[in-house]
């Protein structure tokens, strides 16, 4: 089994029910916990329409899409060991590997909000991310500040 994913192995997945969204559909299963995925189901869909209805738009999905757009990172940095030094060496990102981490920062960081039904966190972090504020934006900052602040060691990236 090859160490890199190639695009071989990636499997298509099928669009949800309601919006006829692959990028739904994802966040549907990276919201799944303990195997349950209708309630995961249910639980993004209803975080979806709220999220519209805080920003007074009729479509969820745009406004989704926005905010994943904003949310995505375009740079890494991987730790590499070289002569005895590690040294946080910045790479481009893009395509699935850029949603995988837009999608699991806005699940991570509407967990660790408390005090609210999930569907409720997951609808305030995606208003946030559409506003380009909040924990998720935040970390793709914080993500291009570290790649920036590194760049000097982009001549050891192979």
């Amino acid at each position: 089994m090859p160490r890199k994913v190639t695009k071989k192995l990636q499997r298509d997945l099928q669009p949800d029910r309601k919006y006829q969204s692959v990028l739904v559909q994802r966040l549907i299963n990276k919201s799944i916990l303990d195997g349950k995925k209708q309630a995961a189901e249910r639980y993004v869909y209803q975080a979806l329409e709220a999220a519209a209805k805080k920003l007074n738009s009729e479509d969820p999905l745009a406004v989704f899409e926005k905010a994943l757009k904003n949310v995505s990172p375009n740079f890494e940095v991987k730790s590499r060991r070289v002569g005895g030094a590690n040294y946080q060496i910045p790479f481009p990102i893009s395509g699935h590997r850029q949603q995988h981490f837009a999608f699991s920062w806005l699940v991570q960081c509407s967990r660790a909000k408390k005090g609210m039904p999930y569907w409720q966190r997951l609808s305030s972090e995606i208003v946030d991310a559409y506003n380009e504020t909040g924990a998720a934006f935040k970390k793709k900052e914080d993500t291009h500040k570290m790649a920036e602040a590194n760049r000097a060691f982009a001549h050891f990236a192979r």
